[in-house]
């Protein structure tokens, strides 16, 4: 690398003496001055400047690679170290170095992420690394488990999974970043309807310009494979009758069409007279138009049975009974439940396979092709994670496992929406339209000084920098979802406005990792303006939530809803304040985000509060006053929690630290 950096000056500095003017003895006569002189000279600098730059490029590119592989093995090593501990204490400092490990591997794959050209990649590259996140989480809790029930088979069988599972995404990653496959294998491209399709017609209207570059075998096998493919549908046992005959119709049609087309076709090939073009040309447009008909119902059909799916189960009912079920010890229900599971596990692996093959375009389909196998391991997971518990009822260890495996499975349902929509929007031709984000303001719109603001985007070095504090957010918002969870009337006005500040806390935190729906600057900034007003709503509820309790605990609430009050006003004044220079933004910046966290901070002591308020009075104890309703108004100006976007990150720290830091605790547990 230092060679070829050197080589690079040289190259650049004597094409610079070359092409000096000052250096000319002898300028032109009329009044035009030469550049340069020396032409040959000049071109032969520039091939070596070319060769060195080149040379600069492909290196940095093999350290980088050298890098993520390195940092791969070292977490390779831990691993097999943690897979064979023994003793909390060995297991305490050895996950420490592993978090540590998994915290650089996920950075230097960002990094490459965000540099990889080719979507198809991308799109592998984040789901492995989707995969790795939530399985650095999984490790901990069934490691922890299996520990503490070292003679349950199910714990043993529930951590070797996640082990065998992280192995496969840590090689997936090594594949891409060196564009190889194992033994030398061919990678498969996943053939779907949807691209079947887009094939077929392009040969068939290839016949306009060209009646000899393909034979008519090759056009019958094409719609061949297409109409095999089909069968994934009408072989469903989820698919409607409906669709499934309109889809048998259609394939039958299909056929008809291209015999037509042959026929004419191989006539014109002998004859080309303009009646029998016409007639080619009516069949090219029939065998189109059947085709385009044909993908319609098979969209229709994956995307509504997905709808109906992600709708049903939104409840996520089987998960709940798993943990009552679980805790309370009863294996005769949590056998029942896993049942119940399993059928469901079938249901959205089938509704995967569906999507993929009208995804429309090759990321899509990875990102089918990943939640597939999310679901089809994922469930046998939590399986093995519920018998363990119901095995040992009261272990917290058993039942912090038991959520974290639930919590994957909803988070991958909530994904799913969104791939849903994505899908939708490439088949309505859609794609690539920016949608509004809820909790941002349009320009102009909603702050009178948005147009004397100048988007900035920081650099590297000011990311870095308040990479520390965005964590410390980024584990308050988990804090805060934790917290929200608790609540058993999810529709309570307090619960919906904690919710709403913890997405878009968790936007923020995004923003200083690089990445979401805040770009720039100028975004942050109204971000924080939206979550302050959101804070003072919360407060407004907050007072009239006082007014229902009586007086023994109503001064603590009044005294912590002023102190949100002043909060967030501090947070709004900091946000509108105008600023110039590069310096002074990322001052405003680092402000914001500061008083973010120190308001998330503040909302972590106060659900739980209200929470037990609540609990006191449905426990009789008088706490609350038959007093007016709570107001209707519940207009929230911040996404759920829970949405798609939130869901939607790929692989970062997600509260490893937090995990770590609390493993000192685990021995008393």
């Amino acid at each position: 690398m230092s060679v070829a950096c050197i080589e690079a000056r040289r190259a650049g500095e004597t094409i610079a003496q070359l092409t000096d003017v000052a250096n000319l003895d002898h300028p032109e006569s009329d009044s035009h001055i030469t550049i340069f002189t020396d032409k040959t000279g000049v071109v032969k600098a520039a091939r070596l400047l070319l060769s060195s730059v080149t040379k600069v490029l492909v290196l940095a590119d093999r350290i980088v690679i050298k890098q993520i592989i390195t940092s791969r093995n070292k977490v390779l090593a831990t691993m097999e170290q943690l897979e064979k501990v023994s003793s909390f204490q060995e297991f305490v400092q050895i996950f420490s170095q592993f978090g540590n490990e998994m915290v650089e591997f996920a950075h230097l794959t960002g990094d490459r992420q965000n540099d990889l050209k080719d979507e198809k990649k991308k799109a592998r590259m984040a789901a492995s690394r989707a995969v790795l996140e939530k399985c650095t989480m999984m490790l901990l809790t069934a490691s922890k488990t299996c520990l503490r029930h070292p003679d349950c088979e199910s714990a043993r069988i529930n951590k070797d999974g996640v082990f065998h599972r992280m192995r496969l995404a840590l090689e997936q990653v090594i594949e891409i970043v060196t564009d190889s496959r194992p033994n030398g294998e061919s990678e498969m491209a996943p053939i779907s309807i949807y691209s079947g399709i887009k094939e077929f017609k392009n040969k068939v209207e290839g016949l306009r310009e060209n009646l000899y570059f393909l034979s008519k075998e090759n056009l019958s096998t094409m719609l061949e494979v297409i109409l095999e493919h089909t069968e994934d549908f009408t072989d469903s046992a989820y698919t409607s009758h409906e669709h499934r005959e309109h889809i048998l119709e259609l394939s039958k049609q299909a056929k008809m069409e291209l015999e037509q087309l042959v026929s004419v076709w191989m006539q014109a090939q002998n004859q080309k007279t303009k009646d029998l073009m016409e007639d080619l040309e009516v069949a090219i447009l029939k065998t189109c138009q059947c085709m385009n008909e044909l993908k319609r119902e098979v969209h229709s059909a994956a995307t509504s049975l997905a709808a109906d799916l992600l709708k049903y189960h939104t409840d996520h009912m089987v998960l709940k009974a798993l943990k009552i079920t679980g805790v309370e010890g009863n294996l005769e229900a949590v056998a029942e439940y896993t049942c119940k599971l399993s059928e469901q596990k079938e249901q959205l692996v089938e509704m995967c396979r569906l999507l993929r093959h009208v995804s429309g375009t090759e990321p899509l389909e990875i990102t089918c092709i990943h939640a597939e196998d999310t679901f089809q391991v994922t469930g046998p997971q939590i399986i093995s994670a519920a018998e363990t518990l119901a095995l040992h009822p009261s272990s917290k260890i058993a039942k912090e496992n038991l959520e974290v495996f639930c919590e994957a499975w909803e988070s991958q349902l909530s994904d799913m929406s969104m791939l849903l929509r994505e899908i939708n929007d490439v088949f309505e031709g859609r794609r690539g339209e920016k949608r509004v984000y809820l909790s941002l303001p349009r320009p102009g719109k909603h702050n009178a000084n948005l147009k004397a603001l100048k988007p900035v985007k920081l650099d590297t070095e000011e990311q870095a920098k308040i990479a520390k504090l965005g964590l410390e957010l980024h584990l308050l918002t988990s804090d805060v979802d934790s917290e929200t969870e608790k609540w058993e009337d999810q529709e309570n006005e307090i619960v919906q406005h904690g919710q709403g500040m913890s997405s878009m806390a968790y936007s923020m935190y995004l923003f200083t990792r690089g990445e979401g729906l805040l770009k720039t600057t100028q975004d942050l900034f109204h971000q924080a303006e939206i979550f302050a007003t959101e804070g003072t709503k919360l407060a407004s509820a907050l007072h009239a939530f006082s007014d229902q309790v009586h007086n023994d605990d109503k001064p603590v609430l009044l005294l912590e809803a002023e102190k949100l009050i002043s909060m967030c006003k501090q947070l709004q004044i900091t946000a509108k304040a105008s600023v110039q220079g590069k310096s002074a933004t990322f001052t405003k910046v680092d402000a914001c985000i500061l008083k973010t966290r120190n308001v998330m901070t503040l909302l972590c002591q106060l659900l739980p509060l209200c929470c037990k308020l609540l609990r006191k009075n449905k426990a009789g104890n008088g706490c609350l006053k038959p007093a007016p309703p709570w107001r209707e108004d519940r207009i929230r100006t911040g996404t759920n929690a829970h949405s798609p976007e939130r869901r939607a990150e790929t692989f970062g720290i997600k509260s490893l630290e937090n995990h770590v830091t609390n493993m000192t605790f685990l021995e008393s547990k």
